[in-house]
């Protein structure tokens, strides 16, 4: 008899700008190689075609007529196709085979960033992001790596490149409220709100030990 597959896991970190989640995703990753554990590390927006369109609208190489950025429920429906194809040909193939998915953003950060950038956060704004992504595979885990607004822009100017579309550091703030009470407007989804701060090495062990807490 030919032994059933397990399932893999999929774990997502989330943040504000800057939080490191890009850093603690290579670093868990590498964390679980080590262990012998097959990895995939993905981002979102993704590398696929409608990731590909939304990072040219993020740094402005694509505008909507008049030059302006395409609106808050354009850009949160764009992000739903980016992620239902994102499941569809990375996330799904390789959980089937019994992988880790560690995902740089997910849903999330469609909730955070296009409510917050709605202007109506806390409105029906966040209700109709969710039931627009309530296809959308649920991640075993979300980390979200709380970083204060003032440290995240001190990364960011660090990088040398051009601020992006949700880069305000007044947005940021509100950015940061709102991971912070993520649970609330996720009360279904595993999510755990680590500290952020510290050096590389001191955050990769929390990213880790919520990981081992949530998996074994």
């Amino acid at each position: 008899m030919t032994a059933t597959r397990e399932r893999g896991r999929f774990v997502v970190l989330e943040g504000i700008d800057g939080a490191g989640t890009t850093t603690q995703i290579l670093r868990l990753a590498s964390r679980l190689r080590a262990e012998g554990i097959a990895v995939r590390s993905t981002r979102e927006p993704s590398d696929g075609p409608f990731g590909t369109m939304i990072r040219h609208v993020l740094t402005g190489r694509l505008v909507a007529p008049g030059g302006r950025a395409p609106g808050w429920s354009t850009m949160a429906l764009l992000f739903a196709a980016d992620r239902m194809d994102h499941v569809e040909t990375e996330i799904e193939p390789f959980l089937q085979a019994g992988g880790v998915v560690l995902s740089d953003r997910y849903d999330a950060s469609s909730l955070a960033y296009q409510s917050v950038s709605s202007g109506r956060e806390g409105s029906d704004a966040v209700a109709w992001i969710r039931a627009l992504n309530r296809y959308a595979l649920r991640p075993d885990l979300t980390i979200v790596l709380d970083v204060p607004s003032e440290i995240a822009a001190t990364r960011r100017e660090t990088r040398g490149e051009e601020a992006q579309l949700y880069e305000q550091n007044e947005v940021q703030r509100a950015l940061g409220e709102f991971y912070r009470n993520l649970v609330a407007h996720m009360p279904d989804d595993r999510i755990v709100v680590l500290d952020g701060t510290g050096t590389i090495d001191e955050v990769a062990d929390r990213v880790y030990a919520a990981f081992r807490l949530q998996h074994g």
